[in-house]
């Protein structure tokens, strides 16, 4: 894994593919008071990564969310792994 100025580059899969979540995500102090939201949009990386873990599978996570295609999901996944004590969600709202 590789870090760069623009955003986080992860290989993954055995091509070595490259993601670059700076592509798909992105934090601005004047959208959702800076927390990362999808480019383009004002859905927090937050809320999908919650929907994921509380089960909803890949197609309800798009229907709700259908500005979102599923390099948005790979993205917000690999965003998560890179930062995992970047405000991780609380047993609390998972239900633990």
């Amino acid at each position: 894994m590789a870090q760069e100025e623009a955003g986080v580059r992860i290989e993954y899969g055995t091509s070595r593919e490259v993601m670059d979540t700076a592509a798909y995500i992105t934090r601005d102090p004047h959208i959702c008071g800076g927390q990362p939201v999808f480019r383009g949009t004002r859905v927090l990386v937050r809320t999908v990564l919650l929907s994921l873990a509380e089960g909803d599978d890949v197609a309800k996570v798009l229907a709700d969310f259908p500005t979102l295609t599923q390099e948005h999901l790979r993205a917000a996944l690999a965003f998560a792994a890179d930062r995992p004590d970047d405000d991780p969600p609380h047993a609390a709202v998972l239900g633990a």
